[in-house]
């Protein structure tokens, strides 16, 4: 899936947060809809303005983002590893 046609970011829109393009929503607001267990039929009944392909970019570009975080082995999820001075 390429995400880039339907993931976008613009310091004008919510601080520069990627977003689903043409709409004010946010990836990281979509991700924690499903981390709440929300289905994609919810989501999309209560978005009407996402599509399902707009949702399998939001979980491309998730993937790529992680895909580019280097952690520490020392590091457990959900901290973030140190930086070097």
């Amino acid at each position: 899936m390429d995400w880039h046609a339907y993931i976008h970011a613009d310091p004008e829109i919510l601080r520069g947060k990627p977003v689903v393009r043409g709409t004010r929503i946010s990836v990281v607001f979509l991700l924690g809809l499903f981390a709440a267990g929300w289905s994609e039929q919810q989501v999309l009944e209560n978005y009407p303005t996402l599509t399902p392909e707009a949702l399998s970019a939001v979980f491309a570009y998730a993937a790529e983002c992680m895909n580019c975080l280097i952690f520490s082995t020392q590091t457990t999820i959900g901290t973030a590893a140190p930086r070097s001075a």
